[in-house]
């Protein structure tokens, strides 16, 4: 989908498409000029986004096998043929994956999350994927997700994070059904209405299937084998007690929040906080090819210009042609690609949330938001590079006034000054675009080196959750309010 926005002003962006060729007579490694190399180079990116890369690469000419495989799991040294050379091997790295192995979907060391997040979402996993999903002893919660007009993305979140401590507690598999923000065209076949279209679904497919039949009977219903979201009150769901088994792990949270120039070193709702970071670490642990994509698409448009400079300054030989034929050695194709997609770095990221959110909280004004930005890069000079989300149009007409910086955010339709209501802003964009675009500015903050918004907010608090899970603890989080703690 065409939403996204590329920060500077070339004519390199204008009718890019995948069926640029160069002229008959020209060949690629006569283009002399640095913009056409650019244009070569962005013009491929581009493509592949949209078409097979094989297609893209033979309408381009630039060579004819495979780009560097695009690992999300790490541990694709198993693949290679000297990694595990002995059967005794072999099984001690199998008894290291049961015993103890920590999920891979947690980044950075122990110092750099909060506290027990590798056992508590190793453990989370092992509830929610019993070894037999048929053993009569095995029970369910199988839950829609919110769907009240009123609720935005965050709500509906927040919601199911408090629907898996309900699950926890209660020793149930919690099963998510209906999404409504996934009944739309881009999402296929059965992930349609499914949180699956966009994120790794919660628990085992023989579990869900388990769920659905035990629905159809009555005698599951009678015994409490199966529970939905209608069992529990709202209060339940949403204030409901947070899991102990792992004990009180947030009475010994390191205080990393940041208002008005003083640490926030405790307060009535950690316990919440925690648990909320990992459960929505947890939904959102491992996205979707569809996801993947939505984010290359971003990143490409933000900085794919940046990146095809940076690569056309590294070449010494003639370029393309001296890559054109050349086999990855073993390292690049087992240990150098295993690393994420390159954005600038450091980048911060900024949630600027106004409009209708004024009935629940003190809205500041962007002014105060950059106020904070500037107080990190004078701890950071060498930071210039925001990735900014925002609903209302004022806030990035008013990014021109800060030319030290360097902006990028999602074109999507903005709110003027009126003050709409966030159901019907959503609603006028259509159901895709706007569940699509808030979830890329969300795993964008999520991945961006510093994080500044407001605490009074659900779409922050759970990007705050997020990072705090995702390696991010020590870089900290500056808020412009406090007006309350979820």
């Amino acid at each position: 989908m065409s939403m996204l926005n590329l920060s500077w002003n070339s004519d390199l962006n204008n009718n890019i498409n995948c069926n640029f060729k160069p002229k008959e007579t020209e060949r690629l490694t006569d283009l002399k000029s640095r913009e056409e190399r650019e244009y070569l180079l962005y013009s491929a990116w581009s493509c592949v986004l949209t078409k097979s890369e094989s297609e893209c690469l033979l309408k381009l000419g630039i060579r004819n096998h495979s780009f560097p495989p695009w690992t999300s799991w790490k541990g694709l040294l198993d693949t290679h043929p000297a990694a595990a050379t002995t059967e005794q091997i072999k099984i001690l790295r199998r008894q290291a994956v049961l015993e103890s192995a920590y999920p891979p979907w947690i980044a950075g060391s122990d110092e750099e999350n909060y506290p027990l997040t590798r056992k508590v979402q190793r453990d989370i996993w092992i509830h929610q994927h019993p070894l037999n999903c048929n053993n009569p002893n095995v029970k369910f919660l199988l839950a829609d997700w919110e769907r009240l007009p009123g609720f935005g993305i965050g709500a509906q979140i927040a919601g199911m994070c408090g629907l898996l401590a309900i699950a926890i507690n209660e020793r149930r598999v919690l099963v998510t059904n209906f999404y409504n923000r996934a009944d739309h065209d881009g999402c296929k076949g059965s992930s349609r209405s499914s949180w699956n279209c966009y994120f790794f679904l919660e628990t085992s497919l023989e579990c869900r299937q388990r769920a659905l039949e035990l629905m159809r009977s009555e005698d599951a219903w009678s015994k409490g084998i199966v529970t939905t979201k209608e069992n529990y009150t709202s209060r339940h769901i949403w204030a409901g007690p947070t899991p102990r088994i792992w004990g009180e792990p947030w009475n010994y949270l390191q205080p990393t929040t940041d208002i008005n120039g003083s640490l926030v070193a405790s307060h009535r709702k950690l316990d919440r906080r925690w648990w909320r970071a990992q459960a929505v670490r947890y939904l959102m642990r491992f996205p979707t090819e569809y996801t993947c994509n939505l984010l290359n698409e971003a990143r490409h448009a933000a900085f794919g210009k940046i990146a095809a400079e940076m690569v056309l300054e590294s070449p010494a030989e003639e370029w393309p042609e001296e890559n054109r034929n050349k086999s990855g050695s073993g390292i690049e194709e087992y240990v150098w690609s295993n690393h994420k997609p390159w954005i600038p770095r450091p980048l911060l990221s900024i949630h600027v949330r106004m409009g209708d959110k004024a009935c629940e909280m003190k809205v500041v004004e962007f002014e105060e938001y950059m106020q904070l930005a500037d107080r990190i890069r004078r701890h950071f000079p060498n930071l210039n590079s925001i990735w900014l989300s925002t609903e209302m149009q004022e806030v990035i007409d008013k990014i021109k006034e800060y030319s030290g910086w360097n902006f990028h955010y999602t074109k999507v339709r903005r709110q003027g000054r009126t003050n709409v209501s966030m159901a019907k802003y959503e609603a006028s964009l259509g159901r895709e675009s706007s569940t699509n675009y808030p979830l890329v500015n969300f795993m964008m903050a999520a991945d961006s080196d510093f994080f500044v918004g407001a605490l009074g907010s659900t779409w922050c608090f759970l990007i705050d959750g997020m990072r705090n899970t995702g390696g991010k603890v020590m870089a900290g989080y500056l808020s412009v309010n406090k007006d309350r703690f979820w």
